[in-house]
């Protein structure tokens, strides 16, 4: 671990996986947000399920030394890494073993140490398979399916990321789409029918609006000045998609300090409530 200056820590993470290791990107990335200034050094090492794989991970470990956070079922495997951690003082831990002990103990069930097992391609998989084309299909109003396959249906003004949510939504089997506000053009009828999917506004402060449409323009070489990026107009637009949601009663989520993980878990939240209400 080394501190060249004032502005940040560096830390070299060594995620160790049998598997794909995303369950491990996603732990050490929920840790090292809980510490200002920390900027991890990941190393990645996936599919590690050989004794070979082993000796050239502990080599890397040895190049650049730091934290080490694992998920391995081969009981050799595990053997072999907490061994060589002990015995040259570098700090391992296994992130799935407290709760996989505790939920056991709970259930009185045996752990079935199967790699991979999150993975297989059961009912759920081919769920987000399915949620995943709908969402490429019903991507900004196209309208590739029926609206009433949907679970959920976001609107919002151009650039409240809808596209990115109805994606991370589908990862979860969750049948979203969007569809843009644009002052002048009508919404699909199906929005208005009582039993229909839910529907959800989204929307965003304009100044932060005005910020993300710029930098997309920019993005596309385009610097001409247009009513897409003046803060009077969109602000009327932001307003105009209010009044809309609330004249339909439709349930609001504002996006402007909200990562698309938190907007996704505030929709999933609504579905639920609304699953016990019928």
């Amino acid at each position: 671990m080394t501190r060249p200056d004032k502005l940040g820590l560096f830390l070299h993470v060594h995620l160790v996986s049998d598997s794909t290791g995303e369950t491990l990107a996603g732990v050490m990335k929920a840790t090292c947000a809980q510490f200002s200034n920390l900027i991890p050094i990941e190393h990645m090492h996936t599919m590690v399920r050989s004794e070979r794989q082993m000796d050239q991970v502990l080599a890397s470990m040895e190049r650049a030394p730091g934290l080490v956070m694992f998920t391995m079922v081969s009981m050799s495997l595990r053997d072999h890494l907490l061994e060589w951690c002990a015995r040259n003082s570098v700090p391992c831990m296994d992130v799935l073993d407290p709760l996989l002990k505790t939920m056991s103990q709970y259930l009185g069930t045996p752990i079935i140490h199967e790699t991979g097992a999150q993975h297989a391609r059961d009912d759920s998989y081919y769920r987000r398979i399915d949620a995943l084309n709908y969402a490429t299909t019903n991507d900004d109003g196209q309208l590739g399916s029926r609206l009433d396959n949907a679970d959920v249906i976001l609107l919002g003004v151009s650039r409240t990321s809808k596209t990115p949510t109805c994606v991370y939504l589908a990862n979860r089997g969750v049948k979203a789409a969007n569809i843009p506000v644009v002052p002048g053009l009508p919404l699909p009828d199906e929005l208005q029918r009582k039993n229909g999917p839910l529907v959800i506004g989204l929307t965003v402060s304009p100044k932060r609006l005005v910020q993300i449409r710029r930098n997309r323009l920019l993005s596309l070489n385009e610097e001409h000045t247009t009513s897409y990026i003046d803060e009077a107009e969109v602000r009327k637009e932001v307003v105009n998609a209010k009044r809309l949601y609330a004249r339909h009663h439709w349930p609001v989520i504002d996006v402007t300090r909200r990562s698309i993980e938190e907007t996704a878990a505030k929709i999933l939240s609504l579905l639920q409530e609304r699953g016990e209400s019928e």
